[in-house]
């Protein structure tokens, strides 16, 4: 026994682990077949990822059907991406879709610039082009995960399909408790088809609003089982692969014991009874099979994410009509599951019986970032453009590739005042550095995590502090309902050394 395992188990717990693990190891394997997400496992050998990766377009087998999808490798999601701190990433990308593409490594600390973590590079259809780039020893373990970047093509690109998970194990899956629990990955995405199994091109209100569609997959399934042992532990990692849609999960009759956030470990585990997660984000989660034998449904609960309207060539927003009160047509509402439907995405299965599994006490701790050498402010609303209609604004601007919105030193803390004074929730992500969030509307943050993306609400101003180290380079921070991305809502940061 090693000093974390000594550090984080009585003899008592080591036994039960044990046995625990002996006895589960079937039911491990029949669901990893279920689910069928780890059977397209990629990962590193001798520390070094090397793949090849082939964005297509053609026919899917999804959730029974088959759909008309872009994907990676021909698997939606696309194949799981599995690597170490300290590994050396090389991935051969083939571009076979009928229009340019590119990939970004959502959540990794990597490079911006070269072949690396580049979303300013545009790779045409029929192109080919090498990744390569290096996980620092001392990144962090977690769930992040890939997607297209292209700007004016990610909402699109990421409906029709395209995303898989990039995991990089370490720490945290050493900590004895986690690595006795039963994991299972799990990817949710949403796609509006028609009857021939064709994606439905979103009206231009949709878009505004951030398109989504009505069925919802988790890994390509429609309500899949999972399964836990009474006395087991299952690890959740849970990724929100949909352009825009949130989902407001909770297990019935189960608590979440959150672990991990978007940019890893926190510190000790958090109960937590609903889990919101927006666009991008993932969270990892334990959930103890502590309940009586039976079935237990994973349910996406109502939540309004905001609201716009049009009426007289007018534009009007929550503080004339009310949040969630402009009719009940598609085109006067945010749609993220406001119907007031309970959705639900998954069964949970008592199968079986383990000795009991604990919960770890501690995990990794989350040291506080010094204060910050600047403060800055960042207004997020919306407007109108000449030619183009409705647009999405950081600070009064949309997008340009052209200009240098933001300019940080290397090895400096800022503090940013993330303000939204539009109609329409906002999760923002920043590439490359991670951040904590310190307030939301004034009142602190419970407790200290790692994010790449943060909910800013309507009317809501959430502060975060961000450290910028190891990479320059010019790279992006934006709304992650993509759509809004796509329709200016992205600003450039160059990192100067």
């Amino acid at each position: 026994m090693n000093r974390r395992k000594f550090f984080f188990l009585s003899s008592s717990t080591a036994g039960a682990i044990l046995l625990s693990q002996c006895s589960s190891a079937t039911t491990k394997q029949a669901q990893s077949e279920k689910l069928r997400l780890s059977s397209r496992r990629l990962s590193s050998q001798g520390g070094q990822l090397d793949i090849a990766l082939n964005a297509g377009y053609g026919d899917i087998n999804l959730a029974g059907r088959q759909a008309q999808l872009y994907s990676y490798n021909g698997q939606v999601p696309g194949p799981v991406l599995e690597a170490q701190p300290g590994d050396s990433v090389r991935i051969q990308f083939s571009n076979n879709l009928p229009e340019a593409t590119n990939l970004h490594y959502h959540g990794l600390h990597v490079s911006p610039t070269g072949n690396a973590d580049n979303v300013f590079l545009e790779i045409p259809s029929g192109e080919q082009l090498t990744y390569e780039f290096t996980i620092p020893q001392n990144h962090p373990a977690g769930t992040f995960w890939y997607h297209p970047h292209l700007h004016g093509l990610v909402a699109k690109q990421v409906s029709w399909g395209m995303g898989g998970l990039f995991i990089v194990r370490g720490e945290l899956d050493q900590i004895p408790e986690i690595e006795a629990a039963q994991e299972e990955l799990l990817v949710i995405q949403d796609f509006g088809l028609d009857s021939g199994g064709q994606v439905i091109t979103p009206h231009p209100m949709e878009q505004m609003h951030g398109r989504e569609g009505q069925l919802i997959t988790i890994n390509g399934k429609v309500n899949p089982t999972l399964s836990i042992p009474s006395g087991g532990l299952l690890r959740l990692r849970i990724a929100n692969a949909s352009p825009s849609r949130f989902y407001r999960l909770s297990l019935e009759e189960h608590p979440f014991y959150l672990i991990a956030t978007e940019g890893g470990s926190i510190s000790e585990p958090v109960e937590q009874q609903e889990l919101l997660l927006t666009p991008g984000q993932r969270v990892e989660v334990l959930v103890p099979g502590e309940r009586e034998p039976g079935e237990y449904r994973l349910l996406n609960q109502p939540y309004n994410r905001g609201s716009m309207g049009m009426m007289g060539g007018g534009m009007m927003g929550r503080g004339m009509m009310g949040r969630g009160m402009m009719g009940r047509g598609r085109m006067g509402r945010g749609q993220t599951n406001d119907s007031g439907n309970v959705e639900v995405l998954a069964t949970l299965r008592y199968n079986g019986q383990v000795e009991p599994l604990p919960l770890p006490k501690r995990l990794i701790p989350v040291d506080a970032l010094p204060e910050p050498e600047t403060t800055r402010r960042f207004t997020f609303s919306h407007g109108m453009a000449p030619g183009q209609g409705m647009v999405f604004l950081i600070n009064g601007k949309t997008f340009d590739h052209q200009r240098i919105d933001t300019q940080v030193q290397l090895n400096t803390v800022e503090d940013w005042e993330l303000v939204n004074t539009g109609m329409m929730d906002h999760p923002i992500h920043l590439h490359t550095n991670h951040f904590q969030v310190i307030d939301r509307n004034g009142q602190p943050e419970p407790y200290r995590a790692w994010r790449d993306t943060v909910l800013v609400p309507v009317g809501g101003t959430v502060r975060i502090r961000v450290r910028f180290t190891d990479f320059p380079g010019k790279t992006v921070y934006h709304c992650h309902i993509l759509d809004h991305e796509d329709l200016g809502m992205m600003g450039t940061i160059e990192m100067l050394s």
